[in-house]
């Protein structure tokens, strides 16, 4: 039978630049997205990110059944959230390089917005000033290859973002992905929760990308303290779902029939 995934894409880059992870995925899996969070103006970026997961949490109410959350970055963190407030929408959830966030990272995120440091601690400050238009393809192409968080992007991902990151104005090239919205999802960043780790009644796994500085070792001990928390990596860095999508869709197809299996016993235990 075919199973529905329902993914949620990192800051500023729309779900269809993960279509390889997606094609990787089939035949089993049938995925589904939003094309671009944080854009419907019924669901406005706010603190907290709060609208952003009501946003998520509308479109998985209308699915004829509970999904496999799968996010990343930004993405893993709506369905974290969602899932809280709503397991019975969910299978389980994949966390891609997206943490769950200890009490202590969390007053210091409060502490940055308070006191007016919170683009220095998330990437805002980096996304201020960056360029917007490009004459035409070849340019945008050049500017993103020599970046160095596309560096090691797959081929056919970085085809994908410039197909799809990109919009025609008719004399240029714009980025899809509004930058203030972009902007405002990173200096709203949850310093609460709707829940505690501890209660969260779906299986959740983080992965991390070997080479990332988001994920951290704190944020593993959390995940295990979960009552059905795994954490597991991959190579790569934070994009490692768009630098090895291939390698990404065998972990998440693996972790979902290791889920789908019944609990063992206690009588067999």
């Amino acid at each position: 039978m075919l199973q529905s995934v329902f993914f949620a894409h990192a800051n500023g880059f729309p779900s269809a630049t993960y279509a390889k992870l997606f094609a990787a995925l089939a035949p089993e899996y049938r995925v589904q997205h939003l094309e671009l969070h944080g854009h419907d103006p019924r669901f406005p970026v706010d603190d907290n990110w709060a609208s952003l997961v009501a946003e998520l949490i509308h479109h998985l109410e209308a699915r004829a059944e509970p999904v496999w959350g799968v996010g990343h970055s930004l993405g893993g963190v709506l369905h974290y959230h969602a899932a809280l407030q709503r397991p019975d929408l969910y299978r389980g959830v994949v966390m891609l390089d997206s943490p769950v966030l200890t009490l202590a990272d969390r007053m210091v995120i409060r502490a940055a917005k308070r006191f007016g440091f919170i683009d220095r601690i998330t990437p805002a400050g980096r996304t201020l000033g960056r360029r917007e238009e490009f004459g035409d393809l070849d340019e945008a192409r050049r500017y993103f290859a020599g970046k160095s968080l596309f560096r090691r992007f797959d081929p056919e991902c970085l085809d994908a973002y410039l197909q799809h990151g990109l919009h025609s104005t008719g004399r240029s090239l714009r980025l899809r992905f509004d930058p203030a919205t972009e902007i405002s999802i990173y200096r709203n960043v949850p310093h609460t929760s709707p829940g505690r780790p501890q209660q969260l009644r779906v299986p959740l796994a983080m992965v991390r990308g070997r080479h990332s500085r988001v994920v951290m070792r704190h944020h593993a001990r959390l995940v295990r303290r979960m009552p059905r928390g795994e954490y597991l990596s991959l190579p790569g860095g934070h994009m490692f779902p768009l630098e090895r999508p291939q390698d990404t869709a065998e972990l998440l197809k693996s972790l979902f029939a290791r889920w789908d299996e019944p609990f063992p016993s206690k009588e067999s235990a």
